[in-house]
């Protein structure tokens, strides 16, 4: 597998959107910015965006600094690469009572797929590999999500339920807490959250993680509350915008974390997933319509 790219784009410009909430203002002005046009902001002078984002040169090079760049130069030319490689531009604003059906499914696409291939491009090797293993040793995994989140909770449970891992995945608030409470050293929690923000979700994962658990976190945002009680943090890279939040797109971009998850788990005994595939598989095999 290829290696991401360190201070390219897309990869700027998904790490920027994951940092977005932990800015503060004058630095969000700044990424406001450089995110409504990365091409236009690659040619201007530290300066002139300065004067752009009503702020100063040294919070635009503070701003540098949180996204792991050394200075000026390196944005610039990460602006610049985003601009001429990768996804041809594609809308990105919001639906519009002006667009026609074609736009509307041209924008809906073109987020979906990005968020597909930002997602390929974000999630941590490192951490990827570490919850496969922890989950693969595990006694048990809970997986906790409310609203959408559970629906992708569910798809991770369907998938490792299938290859024979004990899990379970709850979405009522009680019941998380009382399942984490009764979690310890050898199991496994994951938290699932778009932005990280939760409260369900990090009040579970916190209590599971003070059990001794195991804890990861799936969300959009790696800078998040959700995030810093996670043991192993896989993040996502879809946009939501005022009309789409909840929108596929997100939920894509954790599903395919989930099937990334999924099948680096069965990596560890393939094998026996396969086996535990067929078996099952032929169990419902009398459930289909025949033709």
């Amino acid at each position: 597998m290829a290696s991401q790219p360190l201070d390219g784009a897309p990869s700027l410009l998904v790490r920027l959107r994951g940092v977005r909430p932990s800015l503060s203002p004058a630095e969000d002005r700044v990424a406001e910015q450089v995110l409504a046009d990365p091409r236009a902001a690659a040619g201007l002078t530290i300066s002139e965006l300065a004067v752009a984002a009503s702020t100063s040169e040294t919070t635009v090079l503070r701003f540098c600094k949180r996204l792991g760049l050394r200075g000026y130069p390196q944005l610039r030319l990460a602006l610049a690469e985003a601009s001429t490689g990768g996804r041809p531009q594609a809308p990105t604003s919001d639906i519009s009572d002006e667009d026609s059906v074609d736009d509307v499914i041209a924008k809906v696409a073109h987020a979906d797929a990005s968020a597909v291939d930002e997602t390929a491009q974000t999630i941590d090797r490192g951490a990827l590999t570490a919850a496969a293993e922890a989950i693969s040793r595990a006694t048990r995994v809970d997986v906790y999500g409310i609203g959408a989140s559970a629906l992708v909770g569910m798809d991770l449970q369907q998938k490792l339920h299938r290859i024979g891992s004990m899990v379970f995945c709850w979405n009522d608030p009680h019941i998380a807490l009382t399942s984490a409470t009764l979690l310890g050293p050898g199991d496994v929690a994951i938290g699932v959250s778009h932005s990280g923000t939760t409260v369900e979700t990090v009040e579970a994962l916190e209590l599971a993680r003070t059990r001794g658990a195991t804890t990861v976190a799936i969300t959009n945002f790696p800078v998040s509350r959700l995030a810093e009680v996670a043991d192993h943090v896989l993040a996502t890279a879809a946009r939501e915008s005022s009309l789409r939040s909840g929108a596929t797109a997100s939920r894509i971009a954790a599903l395919t974390v989930v099937d990334c998850l999924y099948i680096t788990v069965a990596q560890r005994d393939l094998a026996r997933a396969r086996s535990a595939v067929e078996h099952t598989r032929q169990a419902v095999a009398g459930h289909h319509v025949r033709y």
